[in-house]
């Protein structure tokens, strides 16, 4: 029996682009289609040359058409988009509204959680990394924003080596595990190259990676901010202004009274303080602070994660303790901060703000 065509395209909708998160059929990404004694013949083209997930279209349409009566093998090849078919992908990704409209667009129900801490060596970065895990883990949709500029280490604890891919004015952020990440990091020409910016230059950069960036249908945006209350911190206020705060420190003193200042920062910029996290409790550190600085700030202390030499380690190989080792304390830990986090979503509404011009 020869396959039908529409059944054949109707298989092909379960090819998912792996780095765009939609059909390829709704990408218009199929070319060519025709059957022959059973044999599908098609072409998928892709946004650019040399894409590295080749592997991950040709097993998928192996078992998309598996199913199909009648069809007995495939034979796949690639092409590449021309510009005026990117032009058209690029468009129909953002919806038809025009190419740099200044505008962030995430999903009407995306909550912005913002990963904040008064000081650095606090394991800020490590938590905002594990807790982006621990939400996809819960089901959710998550996207990852390395905002701290100067100090960009999510890459590493992830293990995301891919680069973003540029389809005209768009960028597509590297997805693995389901997570979606940007960062500086990935313009460098090396992880230790610093970025030597100004105000200005910061600012259009978190500016570029809110508006220019596909982040696609993600209920979940993790933001690791950077330590302190500069320049960063007060452009990501004006640009998130609705995002939720959370602030992590370790029990010592010092560390809650720097904690506390960008909780104040917070709630100047009009972000909402969530709740705090102690870091790093245990025997060297102490604890308790924590609970301290919750008080002090009027809101929730959302858990402790214990002082845990696996979770330095798992992050030094890019490999997050919450799916490399999830019966460690601290994984445990990070999963139940997660989950109380989920328990306290803010009121629903979209997070669409016009942005000022940056000279």
């Amino acid at each position: 029996m020869e396959p039908s065509r529409d059944d054949v395209l109707k298989a092909l909708e379960q090819v998912i682009d792996p780095e765009l998160r939609r059909p390829v059929t709704e990408l218009d990404m199929v070319r060519d289609l025709e059957l022959h004694d059973g044999v599908v013949a098609l072409t998928i083209v892709l946004t650019v040359a040399g894409c590295p997930l080749r592997d991950s279209f040709e097993q998928q349409v192996d078992r998309a058409l598996a199913g199909v009566p009648g069809v007995t093998g495939a034979q796949l090849s690639f092409d590449v988009m021309t510009p005026e078919e990117r032009q058209a992908l690029t468009q129909k990704l953002r919806g038809g509204a025009p190419q740099r409209d200044g505008v962030i667009r995430l999903p009407p129900d995306c909550r912005v959680l913002a990963v904040a801490s008064g000081k650095g060596g606090v394991g800020k970065s490590s938590l905002a990394a594990n807790l982006a895990v621990a939400f996809s883990q819960l089901g959710h949709s998550v996207g990852v924003l390395d905002a701290d500029i100067y100090g960009h280490s999510i890459p590493h604890v992830l293990g995301i080596r891919e680069r973003p891919i540029a389809i005209d004015e768009l960028i597509v952020p590297p997805v693995k595990d389901d997570l979606k990440l940007m960062s500086i990091g990935f313009f460098l020409e090396s992880s230790n190259e610093p970025v030597m910016w100004r105000g200005p230059m910061l600012h259009r950069a978190l500016e570029q990676f809110l508006t220019d960036v596909h982040w696609g249908e993600i209920d979940v945006l993790v933001v690791d901010m950077p330590p302190g209350t500069g320049d960063v911190s007060i452009s990501l206020g004006q640009l998130l202004p609705r995002a939720e705060v959370v602030v992590v420190t370790t029990p010592q003193k010092l560390a809650q009274d720097v904690a506390a200042r960008a909780a104040a920062m917070a709630q100047k910029t009009n972000m909402r303080l969530l709740g705090v996290v102690e870091n790093m409790s245990g025997d060297v550190f102490g604890s308790g602070g924590g609970e301290d600085l919750a008080g002090e700030l009027g809101v929730p202390l959302l858990g402790t994660v214990p002082l845990d030499p696996a979770l330095r380690e798992q992050g030094d190989a890019g490999a997050p303790i919450v799916s490399a080792q999830p019966d460690a304390e601290s994984a445990q830990a990070i999963v139940a901060i997660a989950q109380e986090i989920e328990a306290l979503r803010r009121d629903r509404g979209g997070i669409v703000k016009s942005l000022p011009l940056v000279g």
